[in-house]
């Protein structure tokens, strides 16, 4: 599936961050939100594959969507399941803000977790820390376990967390052990593989988030080798019966296995602005520049791809 698929489902989300970015700066983030969608799902269309979304986007804002059911692709060739979100982090794209992407987790059948539009508590970190850390321990006990891992002190690290009423206690918590927290208004799934990866300044995500986007980052994970831990975090009995209703446990801590389990996992994402790890769209006279983030459990290869996109007047991909 990697070699034949890979590079398809890239262009999938290049041409989702390129829609997104024509729309951004405006302050409509659903208008982003509905190029994104448009632009990925006449794309994906023309791709010989049995694709089925799995995980969609846009239930919780009321955006415009690419549905769970949906059927993707020519219906020829492999069949897989997608987790798609064309534009992450649609509040950043409306004002010009940092960390928008165009992403998508792929595996064959059955391989990604389903799952409900809730919270989950996560905890994420690189492969010198897997093992090492656990959901249920203190955050301070966790931090010294960390610190230990990277050959750190506990101030050299900078924890990104959500800044959430949800997540306040947490953060008074992690500064209290002596560690820096980086707040983000949006988005922790970039920040999740950027704590898998050396140099970015990122050590570890902590914190309540979306749990569609849990299972994107699991799939990130499962390519970098580094780990997640994540529970549900339902704010009502009608989440928690939601949730069961799913065959899912809201006690259980799951890991980036339990929520992208397949054999052959793919990850895909493209800047539609410039964050820690990509950069957004960079457009100019008759085109764009795109900057995207490829990975599989086959190759256990991470490419970083540069493209330079020549528009044709005739190519309505790119065009709202």
């Amino acid at each position: 599936m990697e070699n034949s698929l890979t590079l398809a489902l890239s262009h999938a989300t290049e041409v989702g961050a390129i829609g997104a970015a024509r729309a951004a700066g405006f302050g409509d983030k659903k208008g982003a939100d509905r190029a994104a969608v448009k632009a990925m799902r006449k794309f994906f269309n023309t791709v010989e594959f049995n694709g089925r979304v799995v995980i969609g986007e846009g239930e919780k804002d009321e955006a415009p969507m690419l549905y769970i059911g949906e059927k993707l692709g020519t219906g020829k060739g492999m069949a897989v399941d997608i987790a798609v979100d064309p534009l992450e982090n649609t509040n950043a794209t409306a004002t010009l803000g940092p960390r928008a992407i165009s992403v998508l987790a792929a595996s064959e059948r059955g391989g990604l977790f389903h799952c409900p539009e809730v919270y989950m508590d996560k905890l994420v970190v690189g492969s010198e820390a897997a093992g090492k850390v656990h959901l249920d321990v203190k955050p301070k006990a966790n931090l010294k376990a960390l610190a230990r891992a990277l050959n750190r002190e506990i101030r050299d690290l900078v924890i990104v967390v959500l800044e959430r009423d949800r997540n306040e206690e947490l953060v008074a918590k992690i500064r209290e052990a002596g560690a820096r927290v980086k707040l983000i208004p949006d988005g922790d799934l970039m920040p999740g593989i950027a704590a898998c990866m050396r140099g970015t300044g990122v050590h570890a995500v902590m914190g309540i988030g979306g749990a569609p986007e849990g299972v994107a980052t699991a799939a990130a994970i499962r390519c970098l080798k580094g780990e997640l831990q994540a529970r549900f975090w339902p704010k009502s009995q009608e989440e928690v019966d939601k949730i069961r209703k799913m065959g899912k446990s809201e006690k259980k801590v799951y890991s980036h296995e339990d929520l992208a389990s397949g054999k052959q996992v793919i990850f895909c994402a493209t800047g539609v602005t410039n964050g820690d790890v990509l950069r957004g769209v960079r457009f100019f006279g008759g085109g764009a520049r795109t900057h995207s983030l490829v990975m599989s459990t086959q190759t256990e290869k991470v490419r970083f791809i540069d493209t330079t996109h020549v528009f044709s007047k005739k190519d309505i991909n790119y065009r709202l």
